[in-house]
């Protein structure tokens, strides 16, 4: 699993790469967690090179959300693939996050 984080002007831009299943999550968590708290900064998740995604990475992706929210900032996830899609669908993730 690969995990990139930049930041820009504007935004936070995450890149995920690979399968993001249980064995990866805690070190994909640990490096993401300063998104936690975006200082009013918008982040975009680009799941383009995203293979999979397990309920531990759905876990993260959740509280970077929460923290976006709680600092008046969105979170757009764009590139998803249509067997993630399916995956946010049956979990109603569909419903919290925005999509480009």
């Amino acid at each position: 699993m690969n995990t990139t984080i930049e930041e820009l002007e504007d935004k936070f831009l995450v890149t995920l790469e690979g399968e993001l299943d249980t064995a990866a999550a805690a070190e994909v968590d640990k490096k993401l967690q300063p998104l936690y708290t975006t200082n009013g900064k918008n982040v975009e998740i680009d799941c383009t090179q995203l293979e999979y995604i397990a309920s531990s990475g759905l876990r993260i992706l959740i509280s970077i959300l929460k923290g976006a929210k709680n600092g008046g900032s969105r979170v757009i996830i764009t590139g998803m693939n249509d067997d993630i899609k399916e995956v946010f669908k049956l979990t109603g993730f569909i419903n919290l996050f925005e999509f480009a």
